[in-house]
């Protein structure tokens, strides 16, 4: 698996990705939120508050997901991370998790960011687990914020500093399991 910087000639395929609603209901707030035509998307690849990079696996020529930092803020040194996985097919072997842990060594080391925060819900287990896979804390949560499929669920919050992190080399594929959080909710 290798993650590159996002390349243009990949907008229409990432935007196509962030608007599919598999995808685009975990990481829009609802139904509302406008979606991302390719040229909206290609402006967001150009701002420096945002960096995408495209991630493949060792056998395609054409990427399978994006992950990005978001809401980069030199000031503060912080972001927000956030991976979409493009191709189903290749869920559950791993390769968004090491897509986000390549992401946050990108961050940590060449951005200089000493804190990137990420959210997610608690159902989602998938995500639940990459972050913890990939040494993320849990800090709060959001109630009843999140708009998905009819209802309000809450957004549980994670961060990470940058002496926290450690590169994560390994080709190991994510194993689902359900935890408890800290207020005792399972997840």
């Amino acid at each position: 698996m290798k993650t590159e910087p996002f390349d243009p000639r990949w907008t229409a395929v990432a935007a196509s990705w962030l608007n599919n609603e598999q995808n685009w209901k975990w990481i829009q707030a609802g139904s509302r939120a406008p979606r991302l035509d390719p040229v909206t998307f290609r402006i967001m690849t150009q701002r420096p508050s945002h960096s995408f990079h495209l991630f493949f696996d060792d056998e395609r020529s054409e990427p399978i997901g994006l992950v990005a930092l978001s809401d980069l803020d030199v000031v503060s040194r912080s972001a927000s991370v956030w991976c979409v996985l493009g191709e189903k097919e290749c869920a559950g072997r791993g390769y968004s998790s090491r897509a986000v842990n390549d992401c946050l060594a990108y961050g940590f080391n060449e951005l200089g960011l000493e804190s990137i925060s990420a959210w997610t819900l608690p159902l989602n287990i998938a995500s639940l687990h990459i972050l913890r896979q990939n040494g993320f804390r849990y800090i709060g949560r959001q109630r009843r914020c999140h708009p998905l499929d009819g209802k309000l669920y809450d957004r549980l919050l994670y961060d990470l500093l940058a002496e926290e992190f450690h590169p994560n080399p390994k080709k190991v594929p994510i194993r689902f399991m359900r935890t408890r959080d800290r207020s005792g909710a399972e997840s």
